[in-house]
C-alpha cells in the first residue's frame, strides 16, 4: 500500500512539474532555426511570423545547407524543451525523406509538428533582358538545342528543382539544372544572365520582378497568384493539370509537451490572422494557413508520398 502511494505522489509530482514548465515558457528567447540563407522565401515567411506572434523572443538562426538538412536536423536532435525549433518546409520534410538515401532524421519519428504558416507556388522566372517572354519560346529554344538551357533552383531535391524536371517531363525537353545553396543565391546570376531561368518560391523573387529586373514566365498554381495576376499558370500555357506548390511550418524536435504545442500552436494561428501579417504575406506571392498540428502531420505524411513518387519518377539525384 505504502508503494503504491508512493507511486501515485511521484505521477502527481511529474505531472505538476510538467504543467509549472509548460505554464511558465517561454521564459527565455527561443532559437528559430531558418535551414537556407538569410533573404530566401523561407527566411522572409519566417521573419513575417517571428515579429508578429505575440509573447515570444523568437530569436532567427539560418543555418543554411544540405537542401535544408543541417537546419532540421539540428532542431531534431535539440533538447524537447521548445527553446529550439526550426521553419520547415515541403523540401527538407517532405521530399529528402525520399531523394537522401541517409537522412539524419525521420520528419514523421524525428519531429514534433506544430503550426502550418504558409504555402506558395513557385514562380518561373528569366532575366529581364532574356530573349525568353513565355514558357513557349523556352520550350522552342530547348528543343531547338536540348540542355542549352541553364536553371537555377535552391538546390537539389528542392521544390524548385522537382517542379523544374515535371515541367521538362510534360513538355518533352532537356534543361541543365544549376543547383545553389540556397534560393536568395541564384538570382544575382539569373538577373545577369549568366542562367536563363529560375525556379523558386514567389516570395524569394517577387521583389526582383516588381523592380523589373525578372520576367515572369508562369507561376505553378493551379490558379493564378493575386499579386501577379498578369502571369499565366503553367497549365494555361499549354500543360494541363501541372501544379507544384511548397509549404512552410513550425515543427520542433520529438517528444514535445502536448500542452506546450497547443500553446505554441493556438498563438502562431492568432498571429496568422492579423491583417498586417496577411498583408505582408500576400505582398510576398504566399498564402496563410493555420491548422492544427494533426493536421499539420498528416500533411507531411501525405506530402511524401507525392512527392516521393516525383523524386522516383525524375530520376532526381543528390549531389
Amino acid at each position: 500500500m505504502q508503494l503504491s502511494r508512493r507511486a501515485v505522489l511521484a505521477i502527481a509530482a511529474a505531472s505538476l512539474a510538467t504543467s509549472s514548465f509548460a505554464d511558465s515558457w517561454p521564459s527565455k528567447p527561443i532559437r528559430l532555426i531558418v535551414p537556407f540563407p538569410a533573404g530566401g522565401g523561407t527566411d522572409v515567411i519566417t521573419r513575417e511570423v517571428a515579429t508578429k506572434t505575440a509573447g515570444y523572443n523568437f530569436i532567427v538562426d539560418n543555418k543554411p545547407g544540405t537542401g535544408g538538412n543541417i537546419g532540421v536536423d539540428a532542431a531534431a536532435k535539440a533538447a524537447p524543451d521548445g527553446y529550439t525549433l526550426v521553419m520547415g518546409q515541403t523540401s527538407n520534410l517532405a521530399i529528402n525523406p525520399t531523394l537522401y538515401p541517409r537522412l539524419p532524421y525521420d520528419p514523421t519519428k524525428d519531429l514534433t509538428p506544430v503550426a502550418l504558416v504558409a504555402s506558395s507556388p513557385l514562380v518561373i522566372v528569366a532575366s529581364a533582358n532574356s530573349p525568353y517572354k513565355t514558357l513557349a519560346d523556352v520550350v522552342k529554344a530547348s528543343k531547338e538545342h536540348p540542355g542549352s538551357i541553364n536553371f537555377a533552383s535552391a538546390g537539389n531535391g528542392t521544390v524548385g528543382h522537382l517542379a523544374a524536371e515535371s515541367f521538362q517531363k510534360a513538355a518533352g525537353i532537356k534543361l541543365t539544372h544549376i543547383p545553389y545553396k540556397g534560393a536568395a543565391q541564384g538570382a544575382t546570376d539569373v538577373i545577369s544572365g549568366q542562367v536563363q531561368l529560375y525556379f523558386s518560391t514567389i516570395p524569394t523573387l517577387i521583389g526582383h520582378i516588381k523592380s523589373g529586373k525578372m520576367r515572369p514566365l508562369a507561376v505553378t498554381a493551379a490558379r493564378r497568384v493575386d499579386d501577379l495576376p498578369q502571369v499565366p499558370t503553367v497549365a494555361e500555357s499549354g500543360y494541363k493539370g501541372f501544379e507544384a506548390v511548397t509549404w512552410f511550418g513550425i515543427v520542433g524536435p520529438a517528444n514535445l509537451p502536448k500542452d506546450m504545442v497547443a500553446k505554441l500552436n493556438a498563438d502562431i494561428n492568432k498571429a496568422l490572422k492579423d491583417p498586417e501579417l496577411k498583408k505582408a504575406m500576400d505582398a510576398q506571392g504566399a498564402d496563410v494557413m493555420g491548422g492544427t498540428p494533426e493536421q499539420f502531420s498528416r500533411l507531411i505524411r501525405s506530402d511524401i508520398a507525392h512527392w516521393g513518387t516525383i523524386v522516383k519518377e525524375s530520376g532526381a539525384k543528390i549531389d
